[in-house]
């Protein structure tokens, strides 16, 4: 079953966010069938990002959450943040299209 994981925070350093997000996918090495990455930015508050994180199974999630630099990369992340980030962990149970 695929699994979705959003991440939402705020931040004044979108440049700095964004960089630390390509370091830490580029030493993930190979991503998944079925990995896909979005970052969204709200329009009525351009400080708040939401990060769409997709992957096939519950398991691959749990596979790269387990990878040695991932912890220091939510640690980073959450010094950038001015507020959150605030994780929220998704079974998709129905999807259309």
């Amino acid at each position: 079953m695929a699994f979705i994981q959003i991440v939402e925070y705020e931040t004044d350093r979108p440049d700095e966010m964004w960089a630390l997000g390509e370091q830490h996918i580029g030493g993930l090495g190979d991503t998944p069938p079925g990995f896909r990455l979005t970052i969204t930015q709200d329009r009525d508050n351009p400080s708040r990002y939401v990060t769409i994180v997709e992957f096939p199974s519950y398991e691959e999630a749990m596979q790269t959450s387990a990878h040695p630099d991932t912890d220091a990369f939510a640690r980073k992340m959450a010094a950038l943040c001015t507020d959150g980030p605030h994780f929220r962990n998704l079974e998709i149970r129905h999807a259309v299209g």
